[in-house]
């Protein structure tokens, strides 16, 4: 049988709550936007790059965004022992490039545990806590700020990527 990946239900977050539950909010309605544009599609479609020469593709967003989530939250912020996604040999877009359909549900399952550690990493910590990675010193804030966005400006690729594939479109 193959793999498809899985219907989501994306969560309603409040507009008027206090800050680290709206940033939470925001952050968890674009994690599972990013799914639910990948819902009923099979491994095959989810590696399938439909705009060449973009080397775009959802699985290589499961798989690059798992990276991000990682780097931020567990490895710069918590400053856990985390090993990279990647071997650093293998190039920075080895996230988007290394695509084997046969990895489809492995990655994406992996997307949903990474998310658990990061929000772990976060938990019980102030957005106001400190960090410093590359010499700047940061905030946990930031971090929230930074991966909304990128989530932001990747689901507008999945948005374009799954009209491609099958014609769907909407948020």
């Amino acid at each position: 049988m193959t793999w498809r990946a899985p219907a989501v239900e994306r969560p309603d977050g409040s507009l008027t709550a206090p800050e680290r539950e709206l940033l939470q909010g925001y952050l968890d309605f674009y994690r599972t936007t990013l799914l639910f544009k990948c819902a009923g599609l099979t491994a095959e479609q989810l590696a399938e790059r439909p705009s060449p020469p973009s080397n775009l593709s959802l699985l290589g967003l499961i798989r690059h965004l798992t990276k991000v989530e990682r780097i931020w939250f567990r490895i710069h912020f918590a400053d856990a022992p985390a090993d990279p996604l990647f071997a650093p040999e293998l190039g920075k877009d080895a996230d988007f490039e290394l695509i084997d359909p046969a990895d489809a549900q492995a990655a994406y399952e992996g997307l949903i545990e990474e998310w658990k550690l990061s929000d772990e990493a976060a938990a019980d910590h102030s957005l106001d806590d400190r960090f410093t990675f590359g010499g700047t010193e940061s905030t946990l804030r930031m971090i929230y700020i930074h991966l909304i966005g990128e989530y932001g400006r990747h689901c507008g690729h999945a948005d374009l990527l799954r009209e491609q594939l099958d014609g769907t479109t909407g948020a």
